[in-house]
């Protein structure tokens, strides 16, 4: 680009300001509530039901088919970070063959993602207890999950590459399609058509598929073609090597809330429908506080690609304040709304008396997980993946593992002092585990957030001509 482009080019970004900020944040807040929504949804209705069964196989097959799938999220984060920094470089015409060649990645994903689904599926599911009835009724739903593989991965790279492009309103419009049609179709399969887990998952596959229909055509309106052009070496280059990072990373996450899942049900099948509702609560926190991530992630990539690197401090401390407000905003209306959100999720009462014991640990979670929330996007945005990756490694084994794990070892091996030991009962042990997770995350990001600070420019990765 020549000097003139560049300084044009630079005076079309966006200002460094409050405005700015919530104008991407809020439609990725408002989409987001809906998917977690989508969550409570399928609780609620499952909820219900005279027996537990339906709702504990559900819990299971959708934390395994998020497992596998999310693994692959990279294809949403690494096209957001490639985006958001070609467009502060180069404009918004440059970012179409960051999506074009993300495309190419899904092929591939998906041939591996169903051969990892077929082969894993009979082996972990044992792993979350020994009701039969309720692994069958997992392996049920996952059998119809499976379909919708490809139509979750292209909407990855859909989603990020608006997201990259400050476009978020429609990420917004995909997602509030497909979680109205999912919660109506639930609703008719399970309660008309008496079709339980599996038609949770058939509402699920019908649905993702009118959000990537919508995807598509808004990206064909701004030049994406059937006809691919070949593979970029040098996009490809940057993209693996970012994508390879936060495939760890997610890979890590997930298999932390696998194993989160799986100590539960190994307690009791109420403790792990108790846990079921409690994770569909975690989703609606993180994805109401990541609507700031997301405007970090998009506006650090423009920044840091047009080398203004005032904008992009300004930007860091916006984006970091407001995601403490919403999250301290999320903790009091916890508390505030109480028994309430319970009794509205289920009605069953051998799940009720522990969701009122473990509530504080519910009212926390805004709190503790919003600096690794909001960290997660600028790191994105600076294409810090590795810090990422170590970060998550770290965190979830040598301070999650060890301390999820400690009440059973202890149990087995030293019954007689394990209320001495930890004063806590198992479950909530687990939970306080998971709370300290959430902030080793932060605190291992702190230095390479430093470092972006101090100096932006060192984190503008491949000049992709």
């Amino acid at each position: 680009m020549s000097a003139d482009s560049v300084t044009a080019h630079r005076s079309d970004l966006p200002v460094a300001n409050q405005r700015t900020v919530w104008a991407l944040a809020w439609p990725i807040i408002l989409s987001n509530i809906t998917v977690p929504l989508l969550g409570l949804t399928d609780t609620a209705i499952l909820g219900h039901l005279d027996d537990v069964t339906p709702l504990a196989a559900v819990a299971i097959g959708a934390q395994l088919f998020t497992l596998l799938l999310w693994s692959f999220g990279f294809l949403r984060m690494g096209t957001t970070a490639l985006t958001s920094q070609e467009l502060g470089r180069a404009g918004n015409n440059a970012t179409l063959r960051i999506l074009q060649q993300s495309v190419w990645l899904v092929l591939p994903v998906t041939l591996l993602s169903v051969t990892l689904a077929l082969t894993l599926t009979p082996l972990l599911l044992p792993l979350y207890g020994s009701d039969v009835a309720v692994q069958q009724m997992a392996a049920d739903y996952l059998h119809i999950r499976f379909w919708g593989i490809p139509l979750t991965l292209l909407q990855y790279c859909l989603i990020g590459w608006f997201i990259g492009r400050g476009e978020t309103r429609i990420p917004m419009l995909m997602l509030i399609t497909a979680n109205v049609f999912n919660a109506g179709l639930d609703y008719l399969f399970v309660w008309h058509f008496h079709m339980a887990a599996e038609g949770v998952a058939l509402g699920t596959l019908l649905a993702d598929s009118a959000a990537l229909a919508l995807g598509l055509w808004a990206a064909f309106r701004r030049g994406l073609t059937l006809t691919l052009p070949r593979p970029d070496r040098a996009v490809m280059k940057v993209m693996l090597g970012i994508n390879s990072d936060l495939f760890i990373r997610t890979l890590c996450l997930l298999s932390v809330f696998a194993c989160f899942t799986a100590l539960g049900a190994h307690m009791s099948t109420e403790l792990l429908a108790a846990n079921a509702v409690f994770i569909s609560l975690l989703l609606l926190i993180s994805n109401a506080l990541d609507g700031f991530a997301h405007a970090a992630e998009s506006l650090t990539g423009r920044y840091i690609g047009a080398g203004i690197h005032q904008a992009l401090r300004r930007i860091l401390l916006l984006t970091g304040v407001n995601s403490l407000g919403v999250a301290l905003l999320l903790a009091l209306s916890l508390i505030t709304a109480g028994d309430l959100i319970f009794r509205l999720l289920t009605d069953n009462p051998d799940v009720l008396p522990l969701l009122q014991e473990m509530q504080v640990w519910l009212w926390l979670l805004p709190l503790t997980g919003v600096a690794s929330y909001w960290l997660d996007g600028v790191m994105i945005g600076a294409h810090a993946s590795r810090a990422m990756r170590n970060s998550m490694l770290f965190a979830a084994f040598f301070v999650f593992a060890p301390l999820a794990a400690l009440p059973f070892a202890t149990e087995t091996f030293a019954p007689e002092s394990f209320a001495i030991a930890i004063p806590l009962e198992p479950h909530h042990s687990l939970w306080l585990s998971f709370h300290l997770f959430l902030l080793a995350r932060a605190l291992l990001l702190l230095p390479t957030f430093m470092h972006l600070w101090r100096s932006p420019g060192r984190f503008l990765r491949g000049e992709l001509q």
